[in-house]
């Protein structure tokens, strides 16, 4: 291949991939294009692509197959292991093509990152296959504008910490049409993250869609302006999630989940501000404006809506739940609802949440859901 690459799955083709790069990256009056080959697997150790690119546009099309070692042998004393693939500063990447990228994940699920976009603003990743993550598989860190549909993410049941995509002090970001089965959340948004529309996304299994988790080590830590629409769970440990640690603070604020349909699911919906277990108590979180409407599916647990909140912090306020039908997995079964420190409005619910008030379908808050749509529909 033009840059000595083998392409067989063994061989090393790191410093081929960056001879190309170097070159895709370099050019100055075209769309710059690294193209890697159907038909080839080509092994990669730890790499970073890195920018910014001399051209306002890069594209890296995946049409073959990239692998990791199979060994931790294979990986140097002198590479960062905490990240597998790394793009840093590439303003309008497009990665597609319809490869796959495989891990390798179970001799490193507790090592590194497999795919990670650093101040990649204007990032579009689409049509691809992502296999067997080290750890999370695809991380969105300081980015804004990002695009990513149509991808397949995948790794066991039991592969801890594989997150699907993990993001992080991004914002703008849509997400949408991709099936994400993993070990960890399918998506979490961690702190810093705002305007994120997530959008026909089948999770399962996994641990759901997650808010967090936010303020550990007693980190200051904000989520905002968060839609969640139209996404099916299918066993998963948790549906619908936010996860805060009691001893930092911040704030969760106008958030939708809307068209959510469950099954089987452990913890349908869960509001956790005491992550871990833990009991330590600091300045606390606010979670104001979220927002459940049109949540239906089956709990495999007896407590199907679990909205534990604490008093400091100012526990959760404004929560509001519309047409909400959750049901046991056992027909012969009920479940119920638990809450603390829990303000807010519910019509059409079951089973009944004790903290709510409940009002007439006519009465209840549409304005709401339009001010969620509005702010993070991008």
């Amino acid at each position: 291949m033009e840059y000595g690459a083998v392409g067989d799955g063994m061989t090393d083709d790191s410093q081929a991939f960056l001879k190309a790069w170097s070159d895709a990256c370099g050019i100055s009056d075209s769309f710059g294009t690294l193209e890697v080959p159907n038909g080839n697997t080509f092994m990669l150790k730890p790499i970073t692509f890195n920018g910014p690119c001399k051209f306002s546009e890069v594209h890296f099309k995946l049409e073959g197959n990239i692998v990791a070692p199979s060994s931790t042998e294979a990986w140097t004393e002198n590479v960062d292991k905490n990240r597998w693939i790394q793009f840093t500063n590439v303003t309008s990447l497009v990665m597609n093509g319809g490869g796959q990228i495989d891990g390798q994940g179970s001799i490193w699920w507790k090592i590194c990152k497999a795919l990670s976009f650093k101040n990649c603003n204007k990032l579009q990743l689409s049509a691809i296959q992502h296999i067997n993550s080290a750890k999370g598989h695809i991380s969105i860190t300081s980015c804004v504008q990002t695009r990513i549909r149509d991808l397949i993410i995948t790794a066991p049941e039991d592969s801890p910490n594989t997150d699907g995509i993990d993001i992080n002090e991004s914002k703008d970001i849509i997400i949408q049409n991709c099936t994400i089965a993993t070990g960890d959340d399918c998506i979490a948004m961690n702190k810093g993250t705002s305007n994120i529309n997530i959008t026909a996304i089948t999770c399962g299994p996994g641990h759901g869609i997650s808010i967090g988790s936010l303020g550990k080590n007693g980190d200051f830590a904000t989520v905002e302006n968060v839609y969640v629409n139209n996404c099916t769970f299918k066993g998963t440990t948790n549906g619908v999630r936010i996860k805060t640690w009691p001893e930092g603070y911040g704030y969760v604020r106008n958030v939708t989940f809307n068209k959510i349909r469950l099954y089987n699911t452990r913890n349908p919906i869960i509001i956790n501000q005491n992550y871990k277990d833990k009991q330590e108590e600091g300045k606390g979180f606010e979670i104001n404006g979220v927002t459940y409407q049109d949540v239906s599916g089956t709990s495999a647990t007896s407590v199907a809506i679990n909205l534990g909140c604490n008093s400091n912090g100012g526990g959760c306020t404004n929560i509001i739940m519309d047409t909400v039908n959750l049901t046991s997995i056992s027909s012969n079964k009920v479940v119920t609802a638990s809450c603390t420190n829990v303000k807010g409005q519910e019509t059409q619910v079951s089973p009944k949440v004790p903290c709510l008030t409940e009002k007439p379908p006519s009465t209840l808050i549409g304005a709401g859901i339009r001010t969620g749509e509005s702010n993070t529909r991008l």
